[in-house]
């Protein structure tokens, strides 16, 4: 049975004068599953975002969000979805509760509806106890859980969510990422933007941008299981030099380092790239260990955007 499909773009592309921030982008996101954009800053997530919320005119190309073509169909779209900023953007001198209550009248919630349903989000955020409080003076995870709340308010169909952990501690990122299971569980679509490698490893779906460019696409493990090198995990002492060594051989498109060990990622047409290694380390006097190694995520990011677009798949 054929997945259905909540977003589809065609070309889809912005300039701002002689920038291109998204550069004929043709991308598929299925419904109820996190779709993710992986990307630098600057790679397009949020322009990309931004027109398909209809907040933003595209330049060329099409795009079909939920069925509904955008951005002609945009005011009909807004009521089906729900988006998230960067930046935290409710009232900071209104309370928790009179946030909620009025985005609330802005959906047109019915009393009883409006009642009910904040004392739900107010519960599964754990909001109940700062209902009272100025949301300018919560805590970045709670002014988090609060956007998400408000974002969800009236039980969108797609939620858009733009960078949305980029300012809170790791157990608050870990709880808010349960929530968003929980809602795709529930049938919910969920196009979140991140530039956090183990969030990006947590989608079902990653989309991959780098300077407007959709440069990758595919599930995590596909994309780690069938990146375009060689990877080559090394072992020394000397780990800083061995780096600017390995950066300088033609056929080493990348070495990072991840404490005392560096990863290289070697061309493919190279025939055993681990003993290559360990021989132009050893001719260099870099005494070095090197193995096989399984692809990060990282490893696919670096590769993929130093292939460029006519490598996408």
């Amino acid at each position: 049975m054929p997945t259905e499909v909540a977003i589809r773009t065609q070309a889809l592309t912005r300039r701002f004068g002689d920038l291109v921030a998204v550069d004929h982008v043709d991308l598929v996101v299925p419904r109820a599953q996190i779709s993710g954009f992986l990307g630098p800053n600057g790679s397009g997530k949020s322009t990309t975002i931004r027109m398909l919320c209809g907040l933003l005119l595209p330049s060329e190309g099409s795009a079909e969000v939920l069925g509904f073509s955008v951005p002609r169909e945009a005011e009909a779209l807004r009521l089906r979805i729900g988006y998230m900023t960067q930046r935290f953007s409710l009232y900071e001198d209104l309370s928790v509760l009179e946030n909620l209550g009025f985005l609330a009248e802005i959906h047109r919630l019915s009393a009883p509806r409006r009642k009910a349903r904040i004392d739900e989000l107010l519960g599964l955020f754990e909001l109940g106890s700062r209902a009272d409080q100025l949301a300018g003076t919560l805590s970045g995870g709670q002014r988090q859980r609060l956007a998400l709340a408000a974002a969800t308010l009236h039980e969108p169909e797609l939620l858009f969510l733009d960078e949305p952990t980029s300012a809170v501690d790791p157990e608050s990122r870990r709880d808010f990422w349960e929530i968003l299971f929980d809602m795709v569980d529930q049938g919910t679509t969920i196009l979140v933007s991140t530039h956090f490698m183990d969030e990006a490893e947590r989608c079902h779906e990653l989309a991959i941008l780098d300077q407007g460019r959709l440069v990758a696409t595919g599930a995590p493990r596909e994309l780690m299981d069938s990146i375009d090198a060689a990877v080559v995990e090394v072992e020394c002492e000397r780990s800083r030099a061995a780096r600017l060594h390995l950066e300088g051989l033609p056929e080493v498109k990348s070495a990072a380092q991840l404490g005392t060990r560096l990863h290289a990622l070697v061309d493919r047409s190279v025939d055993d790239p681990v003993a290559r290694l360990e021989r132009s380390l050893a001719d260099a006097r870099l005494a070095a260990s090197c193995r096989a190694a399984p692809a990060t995520l990282e490893d696919v990011f670096v590769a993929a955007t130093q292939a460029g677009p006519e490598h996408a798949r």
